[in-house]
């Protein structure tokens, strides 16, 4: 059994990442590669900013918000960031959310879906490795980019992918498989 969650990591009022992160959640399960595919929403999670008393290395989990997202991110075998680009950088939600847990995120695969205008928010894309590979996780080079993301948009449709969208999203997540299930051995426990 391998467990997929996508992460959603814009929180704002209007936010694009909603319908993105709802294509990729089809085009995760279409592929089939995973048993279970969670849609996780930072909005709805909504973590206050970091308030554990204790550094997350300790698992010493002070209060319930942070028990259950340690249980939901615990549970997942491989992730998927849907992410806009702020200011060259990633979003302080997904930071904060990730900062909450160490161990639950080590020696498992993560792949990026980004957009925004015309750099597809590519450069938050490369500074979230930096904070991932510090956790033991694995990104890809397999991502989804996708520039000037308001043209593939409709009120009603939500999101309308064009060819090189499905194509990336396909190779994504077969090396989303391919890396969970040879990490798997390092994520049992010794």
């Amino acid at each position: 059994m391998a467990k997929l969650a996508i992460i959603i990591a814009s929180t704002r009022p209007n936010r694009v990442g909603l319908p993105v992160a709802q294509w990729i959640e089809t085009e995760a399960r279409t592929h089939g590669g995973f048993d279970e595919v969670e849609l996780i929403d930072l909005l709805e999670v909504d973590l206050p900013f970091m308030n554990e008393p204790h550094h997350p290395r300790l698992r010493n989990y002070q209060f319930q918000h942070t028990k259950d997202w340690s249980a939901r991110i615990d549970a997942a075998d491989a992730f998927v960031f849907v992410m806009p680009e702020y200011n060259y950088g990633f979003t302080a939600p997904l930071k904060n959310a990730i900062d909450y847990l160490n161990h639950e995120w080590a020696y498992k695969p993560v792949g990026l879906v980004s957009y925004g205008g015309v750099a597809a928010g590519t450069r938050a894309a490369q500074m979230i490795k930096q904070v991932v590979t510090t956790l033991k996780m694995t990104p890809l080079f397999e991502a989804v980019s996708i520039p000037f993301v308001h043209q593939f948009l409709d009120e009603e449709e939500g999101l309308t992918p064009n060819d090189v969208m499905v194509s990336s999203a396909k190779a994504m997540f077969d090396e989303l498989k391919r890396v969970a299930e040879a990490l798997r051995p390092l994520r049992e426990p010794s």
